[in-house]
């Protein structure tokens, strides 16, 4: 009962050293580890040089570090609580609801219902202006292909809502011993960092966002080595819908929801060249030359570029040959027919959509991959900003089915450079202010609209207009 006292009277005591707090050097975008033992058990981050430490106990790193360099405040990382040590008391200040507030941002619904109508900007502690949304990612490495997708993702309204708030996914049962869950949290975490009016820094670092990718995708995604954003955008998606307990329905998540169309894709297969025209025409009234019907669902287009030419112009310059938007369209429109080859056999494939997602993603497919080497198509795809209207390669039956069938563009990732070494950037339309923002890993400028579609657009995400 002495002890019970003697520990009351340690809770809820002014401590002298707040003032030694360097709010300039913490950070909280990394790994939640002891930096002595790499224990995730009970870490502490001191307050002073933003190391993290274990325990605080006698003996324990914390403790340890406390006597040996004479910082005296630290965070308990998953309570919440602060303390001083070596003494080990509690703080309770209200002045330290700001550190609280970055390692864990919380969003209210009125505030996340105010996130596109307002374009205030916030200011970090060293004085720099940002956006909340538009903030930069750290490239640890060769992360940007999974920097674009992110901060893409981070502009579509209601996956971004979805995510700021922790209540919407914290009844969610995963089976015991499965921690695919992780990277749920881990996307929400990066969210609300990226959403954060009140951060320390003008950036943020995806480190355990990345961590977490790395894990469950069985190192396919790495942020040492260069990856494809389509790859990771397709990974990630279908990941973060199983991780939910999504089903094959559309509204059995919120993925599914946002971006999830559907198309018939009808097939035919084509009889082999060398037969003459009566065997061919037997054949193609057998049953396995007929037309075939298939329902399928996506969460994303892919548009096929016409080949580049492959002659220089008189002044020998490269011609930099350039294609309508509408036209790549084409495909999907019932009528247009694409080869496809298999090993063996040949198919004739023609699409037709059935269904508009609120969110349609576009992958314009500028690599092809052969036996030695990849090639880039540079290829500039002209495509208006706004009002792109879709409702032209629907069938009148679908398209009456449609309220609307007219998008705006919010994001467009381009990528720049050699096939195998290039980099990756991304413009995101802010809502707040109607205004285009150019993001580079760090780096965040403004951009007009009319330099956006001279890029060598690789993955757009638009949104679809219900003003109508």
């Amino acid at each position: 009962m002495l002890e019970q006292n003697k520990w009351m009277k340690k809770v809820h005591r002014l401590c002298p050293y707040l003032d030694t707090i360097n709010r300039q050097v913490l950070d909280f975008d990394f790994e939640k580890l002891c930096s002595v033992s790499l224990s995730r058990i009970n870490v502490y981050a001191c307050l002073v040089c933003g190391k993290y430490f274990q325990g605080r106990g006698t003996n324990t790193h914390a403790y340890t570090h406390s006597v040996a360099e004479s910082h005296h405040v630290f965070l308990n990382l998953q309570t919440l609580k602060f303390y001083c040590l070596p003494d080990n008391y509690e703080i309770v200040d209200s002045s330290l609801d700001d550190i609280k507030y970055v390692l864990n941002p919380t969003f209210t619904p009125k505030h996340v219902g105010q996130l596109d109508t307002c374009d205030k900007r916030s200011r970090a502690i060293d004085g720099t202006l940002y956006l909340p949304g538009i903030v930069g990612l750290n490239n640890i490495k060769a992360n940007d292909y999974c920097n674009v997708i992110l901060q893409a993702l981070s502009n579509v309204t209601p996956l971004r809502d979805y995510f700021l708030d922790e209540r919407n996914y914290a009844k969610v049962k995963r089976p015991p011993g499965d921690s695919v869950f992780l990277l749920v949290q881990r996307f929400g975490e990066l969210m609300r960092k990226l959403w954060n009016p009140r951060n320390f820094k003008a950036h943020v670092s995806p480190h355990e966002m990345l961590q977490a990718v790395v894990l469950w995708s069985g190192k396919k995604f790495q942020f040492t080595e260069q990856g494809d954003p389509i790859d990771f955008l397709s990974w990630f998606l279908n990941s973060l819908h199983r991780a939910l307990n999504g089903k094959k329905s559309r509204h059995s998540s919120i993925v599914y929801k946002t971006f999830m169309g559907s198309m018939r894709v009808k097939t035919r297969k084509i009889p082999p060249v060398e037969l003459d025209e009566k065997q061919r025409y037997s054949l193609l009234c057998t049953d396995e030359y007929a037309e075939h019907v298939s329902e399928s669902p996506f969460l994303y287009l892919t548009c096929d570029l016409p080949p580049p030419p492959l002659f220089k112009d008189e002044v020998m310059e490269n011609i930099i040959p350039q294609v309508s938007l509408y036209s790549l369209l084409t495909k999907f429109n019932n009528e247009s027919e694409k080869e496809y080859k298999t090993y063996k056999e040949n198919f004739m494939k023609r699409f037709e959509i059935t269904q508009l997602p609120p969110y349609l993603i576009l992958y314009i497919k500028r690599f092809t991959k052969n036996t030695f080497f990849v090639e880039k198509n540079p290829t500039i795809v002209n495509f208006p900003v706004k009002n792109v209207d879709f409702g032209d390669i629907l069938t009148p039956e679908v398209k009456a089915a449609h309220k609307n069938t007219s998008y705006d563009l919010i994001a467009n990732i381009v990528h720049d450079g050699e096939p195998n070494k290039g980099t990756y950037r991304v413009h995101v339309l802010k809502q707040g202010n109607s205004k285009w923002y150019e993001m580079q890993d760090l780096h965040v400028s403004d951009i007009l609209p009319q330099m956006i579609t001279l890029t060598e657009a690789y993955i757009q995400i638009y949104k679809l207009r219900t003003d109508r």
